[in-house]
């Protein structure tokens, strides 16, 4: 008999005979089981320099740079966009001045879609959930008075994001700014949109056709620009657990390495651009767990299957945002707890950047005051608390190494199903990695129906009455002037070039040639983001989900 099963028979469950074990599941939030104690006995098989290693080095489990926090700290960068460009032009300016170390774009519900703000499908929209973005005169208002090649921008945007980017370069080149030193990273993750947030304009085939031509041209042309954020955070929030969140995240990557190689780029040239942005919930060790094994696993596939030869090609680097699934509108200011806790695990997992939710962000986008508190809880983190003075600090617990072992585990299990479909395009196709998480997103609703799993505040510590938040507001005057802005602008523009740029468009979309280059002339002519995606419409057709039981 072990020490560790002696010690659970003689002590440990006599113990418990008299004082029993609290009546919930000991289980992590994807199911897995935990166990009362964790010891050497439950690494047995375990290999320090195979699992572990040392930061900077393969397999990375540590960490992708050898000095982390302790040469800088994560990037701090805010989502934020609202209204119209100057609206939100004016929150970055806020942001920044408060110490956020880099811009998070965020883009209303038209432009995410391929929509102007003057079109019929925009009414309502227009400004709401986002920033709105219709040409390139709104990209200048909304980086006015912001120099681009001195700060990193990230942008969420998916079916559209060649054109954002085509319009961001063409702002750099008014600014004078040259390519090389533009910082940033596009989302631009269409598998996911399949698979989880569901806006897309075409078929997964030319979309990932159009994400590749990204890849290809930002490997060469803007260097230092991350082309795709290859982004678990929305599957996570449509319901996923955390291993199917791991999982379909790097089937997702891997997707997209091999139609860059099946384009015919090397390896090293275009990896170590790729990033990654992963949700952090609230099952602690396990979200800690989930970045350790992520890095881990993507360090192997890409030397072990795609023979990547630079140590960049095999990193992991991901940015992180708090759950926003997890927030609740119900006692709002629980958020702000539930937000510090999820920023210190996305610390400890080793994040390269990260965003905390806003308390109010259940009610609506949120106030000045509401985000000053969400980036106050990062600096706290990053000054206060002491966790980024050492690397990895909970590198080698018993309990965290048996954690990531299993997320690794059961993550490879899903990918070897879906390289059994012939990849994560032909399992869309199927509606495998749907289904998974409409089941898994169904049994949490029943779990926290039943009370299984508290939510405080909630189903547990509910409070009869409540306070009413001030929470932020849009006026719809914002919506009239846009679109009044956009077409007095499409107005003035030399309607001829528009439509030569447009036809040049859909001939290199027929023509299978790389589109950026046209798209970028296509901006600097005026052509608008609907224009835009009316030809990728036209030409791909539209994508209609299949239906699954």
């Amino acid at each position: 008999m072990s020490e560790r099963e002696r010690w659970r028979r003689e002590t440990y469950e006599s113990f418990t005979r008299g004082a029993p074990e609290r009546p919930v599941p000991f289980e992590s939030l994807s199911g897995l089981p935990v166990e009362p104690l964790y010891t050497p006995e439950n690494l047995r098989e375990w290999s320090h320099d195979e699992k572990l290693g040392y930061p900077g080095e393969y397999p990375f489990t540590r960490g992708v740079y050898p000095t982390m926090y302790r040469g800088r700290v994560w990037t701090m960068r805010m989502f934020a966009g609202f209204g119209r460009p100057e609206d939100t032009n004016a929150r970055f300016k806020y942001l920044l001045a408060q110490g956020q170390t880099g811009l998070s774009t965020a883009f209303d519900m038209p432009a995410l879609m391929g929509y102007d703000a003057d079109h019929p499908r925009a009414r309502g929209e227009v400004g709401r959930e986002g920033v709105s973005i219709s040409t390139l005169d709104d990209f200048e208002r909304l980086f006015d008075g912001i120099p681009l090649g001195d700060v990193t921008t990230s942008m969420t945007i998916n079916c559209t994001a060649s054109i954002a980017l085509a319009m961001y370069l063409a702002v750099a080149e008014k600014q004078g700014v040259a390519w090389s030193r533009l910082g940033g990273t596009m989302q631009n993750d269409m598998l996911k949109e399949f698979i989880a947030q569901k806006e897309w304009i075409c078929p997964p085939e030319p979309a990932v056709r159009i994400v590749t031509d990204m890849i290809e041209f930002t490997s060469t042309q803007v260097p230092r620009f991350n082309p795709v954020s290859i982004s678990g955070y929305h599957i996570r929030e449509a319901g996923s657990t955390a291993v199917q969140e791991l999982a379909f995240t790097l089937a997702d990557g891997l997707a997209y390495v091999e139609a860059a190689l099946a384009r015919g780029l090397d390896v090293d040239s275009f990896a170590p651009r790729l990033s990654f942005f992963f949700d952090i919930h609230n099952d602690f060790f396990e979200e800690i767990a989930k970045l350790r094994a992520a890095r881990r696993v993507w360090a192997r596939f890409m030397k072990e299957r795609y023979g990547a030869k630079k140590p960049e090609s095999m990193r992991l680097r991901t940015h992180t945002q708090t759950a926003g699934v997890s927030a609740t509108a119900q006692q709002p200011l629980n958020n702000i707890a539930r937000v510090a806790i999820q920023a210190l695990a996305a610390v400890l997992g080793g994040a390269q950047s990260l965003h905390t939710n806003s308390y109010d962000e259940t009610w609506a986008l949120p106030t000045e005051e509401a985000v000053t508190v969400a980036l106050r809880t990062q600096q706290i983190l990053a000054e206060e608390t002491g966790v980024a003075l050492t690397v990895d600090p909970l590198g080698g617990s018993y309990f965290l190494e048996t954690l990531t072992d299993q997320m690794e585990g059961a993550t490879l299990e899903y990918i070897r199903k879906i390289d059994a479909m012939g990849g994560m395009i032909r399992a869309i196709d199927a509606g495998y990695p749907q289904k998974e998480i409409a089941d898994a997103a169904y049994r949490y609703q029943l779990m926290d129906d039943r009370g299984e799993k508290v939510v405080v505040g909630v189903n547990k510590y509910v409070m009869t009455e409540t306070r009413p938040i001030a929470y932020l507001r849009i006026d719809e005057a914002v919506e009239l002037e846009q679109i009044d802005r956009v077409r007095r602008f499409k107005a003035s523009r030399d309607i001829a070039k528009v439509e030569r740029r447009l036809k040049q468009l859909a001939d290199a979309c027929r023509e299978a040639r790389n589109v950026m280059p046209i798209l970028i002339e296509a901006v600097k002519d005026y052509a608008s983001l609907g224009e835009i995606s009316d030809v990728y419409r036209q030409v791909f057709g539209l994508y209609r989900e299949p239906i699954i039981f």
